[in-house]
């Protein structure tokens, strides 16, 4: 009876936890995840060198700062991805309720380095921004709500994460992080439908975003600036976006030769909003191409992975993971080419920032746990048995 329900467990008894794990993991996206933060390190000699020189810092300073948390990340990643979903879920409501008010403090304890956003806590010897942190608790907080309503006399789940993202939009939009804000958003609205939302709904919410979109635009000189920028027909060609533009067709197919780059001496965030220009013009189109395919195939076998699992929680938590993954490296790559206006949000596992590395790796590993072959089986599992 338990295997007409569940499908065929592929558990065996007595397996140590590592055998047991790398029978299970998806070994396709581990190799694309590594080959991402090895691209990130390639990158990072040519990248942060320049900035290094300017700042009066050993060559490769940053790049062995972006070694050590890449090496962080991949530890918190590889521990992350041996637990439960149920660990997950723990993990991701403490998570969201520690890093939310730590951006609640920012106002107060945080700092702007300069940037005009309060986004960053100091602590001397490093500087945390909790946003980043924040994501991934908040994807399996609102997977949990909505799953939650699901259930027979469920809770109102999704009224409530609906009410926990205006929330921390607002908070985000604050700093003002209209990036993560919108990061945020997209995730939540992706979970809210493959929950089965109304389309009503999201129509509604849409008009939510185009309103408050429209309000940040008359009320805040920062997002208006960008905006303007992006809506210009010209480029400035002495701005980031113009130089990153630049980059790219200097590059073409092949690139101009390792250390032959020039954008990583003009750009001050060479090494992380704008690390592909250095890829487009140092290595050419080839090694872009190559960088977003080894994102494409993260999210597509997540996804294809998660089309079979029966567990709403996990199915939305790791919808959620996925694409809030894919597409920040898509807004990150479309900003370089002027798709989208400047957003200041970082290429996953590529660009420099401890921040940044940690937090994706812990969101790697509660996406590698929940894709993880577990005893339930697939769905297909149960319909093939039911079939003969």
């Amino acid at each position: 009876m338990t295997e007409m329900v569940y499908g065929t467990a592929p558990s065996r008894a007595g397996e140590p936890i590592l055998p047991r794990w790398w029978r299970t993991i998806d070994k396709w996206s581990l190799a694309c995840i590594l080959l991402l933060v090895g691209m990130g390190l390639l990158l990072g000699l040519a990248a942060s060198v320049p900035l290094a020189q300017r700042n009066g810092l050993p060559p490769f300073h940053y790049v062995e700062r972006q070694a050590i948390f890449g090496a962080l990340a991949m530890v918190a990643m590889f521990l992350t991805s041996l637990i439960s979903p149920e660990a997950v879920r723990r993990l991701g409501v403490v998570g969201f309720l520690v890093t939310f008010v730590l951006i609640m403090m920012l106002p107060f304890i945080g700092s702007d380095f300069g940037k005009g956003a309060t986004r960053w806590l100091s602590l001397g010897f490093i500087s945390v921004q909790p946003s980043e942190f924040l994501k991934p608790g908040f994807v399996v907080l609102c997977a949990w709500l909505m799953a939650a309503s699901q259930e027979i006399n469920g809770p109102p789940g999704k009224l409530f994460s609906f009410g926990i993202a205006v929330i921390v939009v607002g908070f985000l939009a604050a700093q003002p992080d209209f990036g993560q804000a919108a990061l945020v958003l997209f995730a939540w609205g992706v979970m809210y439908f493959v929950a089965g939302a109304p389309f009503l709904l999201l129509t509604a919410v849409a008009g939510l975003v185009a309103t408050g979109s429209f309000a940040a635009y008359t009320y805040s000189d920062h997002f208006a600036k960008r905006i303007d920028s992006f809506m210009s027909a010209s480029i400035d060609p002495r701005t980031q976006v113009g130089y990153a533009t630049n980059a790219i067709q200097e590059g073409g197919f092949f690139g101009v030769g390792v250390g032959e780059g020039q954008v990583k001496w003009q750009l001050p965030d060479a090494h992380t909003d704008f690390i592909i220009a250095v890829a487009a013009e140092e290595y050419g189109l080839l090694l872009v191409l190559f960088i977003l395919g080894l994102y494409t195939t993260i999210v597509v076998r997540s996804l294809t992975r998660l089309m079979r699992e029966r567990d709403p929680f996990v199915r939305l938590a790791g919808t959620g993971l996925a694409c809030i993954f894919g597409v920040q490296a898509l807004v990150n790559t479309s900003v370089a080419v002027r798709l989208l206006p400047a957003k200041g949000m970082t290429l996953p596992f590529v660009s420099y920032g401890g921040s940044s590395l940690i937090a994706t790796g812990i969101e790697m590993g509660m996406l590698l746990a929940l894709t993880r072959v577990r005893p339930q089986g697939g769905l297909g599992d149960v319909l093939f048995k039911r079939g003969r």
